[in-house]
């Protein structure tokens, strides 16, 4: 009853009240919280520095190993690789130094392809037979005793990952022996070694969690120090903490007092350290608990002081405002916007200014409304007036053809009648939008039709042929593929010239991929002209669909690995190639 009596006591009053008890209360609050905390914090401090040494301790050799274990599928990945398999297989041959010449640019070019792409991998190198080395990378020299050295540790662990120290400068080799298991033979033959230069120092900056300036994470195998080049710890002071069996201990080295940390992987056999400065850390919780505190009561005593005019300063405008509202509750709307320009409140970004603006934006936005409702409604009307003008444009054409196709037939006057029927059908395919992929059949009737309007205005100088088979013209094409590149060959090929002239589409598909030659023995495009209109640099004389258009619906569609090539021989022909994926009509919806 009475936490009830004091709750609804605490909802009654005004807000300047309210605000000044919770400023009171939340202080108090924060203060008894800071006290107690601050009396167990030392107790918990030693065991607070071994669990986030132990953390980053835990989490950095996760992923250090991680990557290790990335880099070691790697590794497989390459000697598994096919070709590279094969490059080696054939360096077993008798052959000539030319063609060993061949097969050491290949297997190089390959591992390029491989290394190219991945961080941590400083070089890759493969070693046959013969000693002979094939760098991808980092081309930095191997001395030949430890050639030998990684070429006797590869054939000890007998195809399986070996790790072996660099010897300079923060890299770490993986050492695997390659062996022939290729599809065809399995027989298991030493065909080289592969070594990788892995840069563990990337893999450590990369992977290893915060520690901030506080603290240093130290890697080694037991004889070496493999992270960082300048470590906090001394050789010997190394080699004591490694005989040390404790997990975390503190003790005082060359360069202080440190808290140590470490663990021991299975899978590397390294020990990681974390070395935390001890007093550094104590120090500065003993400062900070000391201005915390100076600044928690200074805090208090300017928050009493302040709370008033901070709450004073939120319900004064707050009154105002409510009271503009009741006088606009029985004003009209014209001065609605008058009213609202009152006095805004000199802090326009605070919430009550944001207030004062929302309320006058909100009358402004009424009016505004009114009007913008008018302005939609002549809108839709004129809208709705294109729309129908926009359907009755093409259906008065269509009627038109249809009109001079029956009075051409009237008058048996077929060749009229070919060539409407074939412009109203090329209409009717560029205006219909409702599917962007047809058949090649639907395609090629459109090709169709555009000849048989050609062929009235050339005549016999236009000849066209289409080579294709019968269970490709189900196949899906974007529309308006191929009637643009016979438009081109007409305008470009048979327009300039009196001779006759052959165009030619042939169809061809081979393992899932189809390729449309449009051909034309016109007079050709010299090799400069061809690179400058690959480059898209030619500005071309036609106003339709360009290459340039064809070849971007078509990787639009299909991926950016399809599309046009262009070859052509001056005086001789000119052939547009269109490569897209072979898919059959109703495989994909379009």
């Amino acid at each position: 009853m009475l936490i009830r009596k004091y709750k609804s006591a605490f909802k009654n009053v005004g807000i300047h009240y309210q605000v000044i008890g919770l400023i009171s209360l939340l202080m108090l609050v924060s203060f008894a919280i800071y006290i107690t905390v601050l009396k167990n914090v030392f107790s918990i401090y030693d065991e607070q520095i071994y669990k986030k040494s132990s953390q980053v301790l835990t989490m950095s050799s996760i992923g250090i190993e991680s990557q290790l274990k990335e880099m070691e599928e790697l590794s497989f990945k390459v000697v598994s690789d096919e070709q590279i398999q094969s490059y080696l297989s054939q360096l077993q041959d008798d052959s000539s130094a030319y063609e060993k010449l061949v097969l050491h640019k290949k297997i190089t070019d390959r591992i390029i392809a491989f290394a190219g792409s991945e961080k941590y991998v400083y070089s890759m190198m493969v070693i046959d037979q013969e000693r002979n080395v094939m760098v991808a990378g980092n081309r930095e020299g191997i001395p030949e005793t430890l050639q030998n050295d990684l070429v006797a540790l590869a054939e000890e662990y007998d195809g399986s990952n070996a790790w072996m120290l660099g010897g300079r400068g923060f890299s770490l080799l993986s050492v695997r022996e390659i062996k022939s298991f290729t599809n065809a033979t399995f027989t298991l033959e030493n065909l080289g070694t592969l070594v990788f230069r892995v840069r563990i120092d990337r893999i450590v900056d990369d992977q290893v969690q915060d520690a901030g300036n506080e603290g240093q994470l130290i890697i080694t195998d037991g004889k070496d120090i493999l992270y960082p080049q300048e470590p906090l710890l001394t050789e010997s002071e190394m080699l004591i903490e490694m005989n040390n069996d404790k997990l975390y201990s503190i003790d005082s080295y060359e360069h202080g007092r440190y808290f140590a940390a470490k663990f021991r992987s299975s899978y590397t056999d390294w020990t990681y350290f974390h070395i935390t400065p001890f007093h550094q850390m104590f120090e500065r919780i003993t400062f900070i608990k000391s201005f915390v505190t100076i600044v928690f009561i200074f805090i208090f005593v300017l928050a009493i002081l302040f709370g008033t005019r901070l709450a004073l300063s939120i319900t004064r405008p707050i009154d105002r405002l409510i009271k503009k509202m009741r006088d606009i509750e029985e004003g009209d709307l014209d001065k609605l916007e008058e009213l609202a320009l009152g006095t805004v409140p000199s802090s326009p970004q605070s919430e009550v200014g944001l207030l004062y603006r929302t309320f006058k934006m909100m009358i402004q936005r009424i009016r505004e409304l009114i009007n913008e409702n008018y302005t939609k409604q002549l809108l839709i009307r004129e809208t709705e007036l294109k729309a129908l003008q926009a359907q009755i444009n093409p259906h008065f054409l269509y009627n038109t053809l249809e009109s001079i196709n029956w009075l051409a037939k009237t008058n048996k006057q077929d060749q009229i009648s070919k060539m409407v029927e074939s412009l109203g059908f090329l209409l009717r395919s560029s205006i219909n939008f409702d599917n962007q992929l047809i058949t090649l059949g639907s395609e090629i009737d459109i090709v169709m039709s555009y000849v048989t309007i050609q062929k009235v205005r050339f005549e016999e100088r236009l000849e066209f042929t289409i080579d294709i088979e019968s269970y490709l013209e189900n196949a899906l094409i974007p529309k308006l593929t191929l009637q643009p590149l016979v438009e081109n060959a007409i305008h470009y090929a048979l327009e300039p010239n009196i001779e006759p002239c052959q165009i030619v589409i042939i169809v061809r598909e081979n393992q899932g991929v189809i390729t449309i030659f449009v051909q034309d023995n016109g007079p050709g495009m010299d090799p400069e002209f061809l690179k400058q209109l690959s480059e898209g640099k030619v500005q071309t004389l036609g106003k339709g669909i360009g290459l340039s258009n064809i070849e971007e619906r078509i990787k639009l569609t299909y991926g950016s690995e399809w599309g046009l090539h262009i070859e052509s021989e001056p005086n001789i022909k000119t052939s547009v190639q269109v490569r897209i994926p072979y898919i059959k009509g109703g495989e994909l919806d379009v």
